[in-house]
């Protein structure tokens, strides 16, 4: 998507992959722009995201079709260099627990309805299609999706990032939290915790879970439904896993170095929030975690948790994204998604149109902000 040269000057909150997005799109038609992070860039949950390229199981038309274009970019940018270790498309495979077979069914049948491309294996069938799977950890059946993939999401703000600075983009790291700038009813930029004042004639806010939080000051209200997860990176391991996977006790997939990225949701309870904000999770669940992916990998292979990293991750009230401008502050855009990796790429380009054309794009139509307000 083009827009028409712009003096337009944008400062976007948040150094996560929504924000770096818009910011680049936005720098591509002529925008200046100032990006402000609290600290470092992806330190939020862009750093500890699964990242699974998808639009599986049941959601809404208007997400569905949102998140098949955003497949469809990093379809683009994987073609562009498909040897990018950060970038593959090697399927997504899901099975329910033992017992609920059904359940996999319902969703292979409903995938199919609409055309997604959706396969239903029993046990034997799996490693003709994927590597690097035991096939007895499927008790029932098990739904592979061919055309699915994932994004290290760090690794695609490093290289984002770079065309920022070739655009002659404003970096701003470790400003702590920073504030919406209104003046006249009107966004007109940010402050920083520290008191530095950043002009703006708009202002994107994509600060994930914390993104209701910093509009609640202008009177605008987002339900947050962010839970508290983490995301452990293992040790390199010896493995052939292509596909991304989900399955009752973990989810997981390759990550660049030979290492593999694992998260769920079971252990959530175990988490602990102090006193400062900050999290942590009991050694034995990122253990328990490990040992569940090391099962599903077959053979004697044992993996080793090497880190791990814990904190809320963004998922509006109705699970929903939100995303455009506020009518309560005009010149205020907001950017606040669960599926930021899947969405991330196209949702920066179909923001910076907005921002720049002063157009609503149709297919931001039932993501606006104001959902919320008028329920």
């Amino acid at each position: 998507m083009t827009s028409p040269k712009s003096e337009t000057h944008v400062a976007v909150l948040g150094g996560g992959i929504l924000g770096v997005s818009t910011a680049v799109h936005l720098l591509r038609s002529g925008a200046s722009v100032v990006l402000v992070t609290e600290s470092d860039l992806a330190s939020g949950a862009t750093g500890r995201s699964l990242s699974w390229l998808n639009s599986a199981g049941k959601r809404s038309d208007p997400y569905h079709q949102l998140r098949m274009a955003g497949i469809d970019r990093y379809r683009t940018l994987f073609a562009e260099d498909p040897t990018r270790e950060w970038l593959q498309f090697g399927g997504g495979l899901y099975w329910a627990p033992a017992g609920e077979a059904a359940k996999a069914e319902a969703r292979h049948e409903y995938e199919q309805s609409h055309g997604y491309d959706s396969i239903l294996l029993k046990p034997g069938q799996i490693s003709a299609l994927t590597s690097g799977i035991d096939e007895t950890a499927v008790s029932d059946v098990a739904v592979f999706n061919p055309g699915e993939g994932w994004v290290s999401l760090p690794h695609l703000v490093e290289y984002l990032m770079a065309e920022f600075a070739a655009l002659g983009g404003t970096l701003i790291t470790d400003a702590g939290k920073s504030r919406v700038l209104a003046k006249d009813g009107k966004a007109r930029g940010v402050a920083t915790q520290n008191g530095s004042v950043y002009a703006a004639d708009r202002v994107v806010v994509a600060c994930g879970a914390a993104t209701p939080s910093v509009l609640e000051e202008h009177g605008a209200y987002i339900a947050d439904g962010s839970p508290v997860s983490a995301l452990v990176i293992t040790e390199p391991a010896d493995h052939r896993l292509k596909a991304v996977l989900n399955t009752p006790r973990v989810a997981a997939r390759p990550n660049p170095g030979g290492t593999l990225a694992l998260d769920h949701s079971w252990y959530e309870d175990q988490i602990v929030e102090s006193d400062d904000g900050s999290f942590t999770i009991p050694e034995d669940a990122v253990k328990e975690l490990t040992e569940e992916a090391s099962r599903l990998l077959g053979g004697s292979r044992q993996l080793t948790p090497a880190s791990w990293k814990v904190g809320r991750k963004p998922i509006p009230g109705d699970g929903e994204p939100v995303f455009g401008e506020l009518e309560k502050l005009p010149g205020c855009f907001v950017a606040f998604s669960h599926s930021g990796a899947t969405v991330g790429l196209v949702a920066g380009e179909l923001l910076s149109f907005e921002i720049l054309t002063k157009q609503k794009h149709p297919m931001l139509a039932t993501f606006r902000p104001e959902r919320f307000s008028r329920s």
